[in-house]
């Protein structure tokens, strides 16, 4: 009668788990009411880094924002490093993004939540003195709030770029 009863009980959980999970699932939309907005704030960051211009990518952060995945760890930067590290990368680099794509989406009811501007394209950095090109395959997720974004999360290929400064990937001896 034991093992009945518990089967009972496992038989009613399994049968209302869907119930319980459908309650607490994040809701993503494509469709909001600020997404043209915050898809136009993420291009002119873009379009900014393209044109060298590091004030107009600043402009586009709020004071508080946080960026990570710059500079090929799991570091974080505040808007005045941001400055510093595209300042001395526009100084050193021509920045050229093709293949752009931007998606805007909105997220409710989960640890993430917020209006993101996911992108996705090649940025092709050309030495200024040496005139040398790397392609860097990106990905960049950004949270926009009121106009400005509030975090920016940076992945790319770090693999082209490694391989251009003479780093090698050995397999073991063995």
């Amino acid at each position: 009668m034991k093992i009945l009863k518990a089967s009972m009980a496992l038989v009613l959980l399994m049968m209302l788990m869907p119930l319980i999970s459908n309650a607490q699932d994040p809701v993503t939309t494509l469709e909001f009411p600020n997404a043209a907005k915050a898809l136009e704030v993420v291009q002119k960051y873009t379009k900014a880094l393209q044109a060298g211009d590091v004030a107009a990518m600043n402009a586009q952060l709020a004071p508080g924002a946080m960026i990570y995945g710059l500079g090929g760890g799991l570091d974080s930067l505040t808007v005045t490093q941001h400055r510093e590290y595209f300042t001395t990368s526009t100084n050193q680099y021509k920045h050229t993004l093709t293949s752009e794509l931007y998606l805007p989406v909105k997220v409710t009811n989960n640890w993430n939540e917020g209006e993101w501007v996911l992108s996705w394209g090649t940025n092709t950095i050309q030495d200024k003195k040496t005139g040398k090109t790397i392609p860097v395959p990106y990905h960049t997720a950004g949270r926009v709030e009121n106009g400005k974004i509030v975090f920016m999360r940076y992945w790319y290929d770090m693999w082209n770029i490694m391989e251009t400064q003479g780093f090698e990937v050995k397999p073991p001896s063995n």
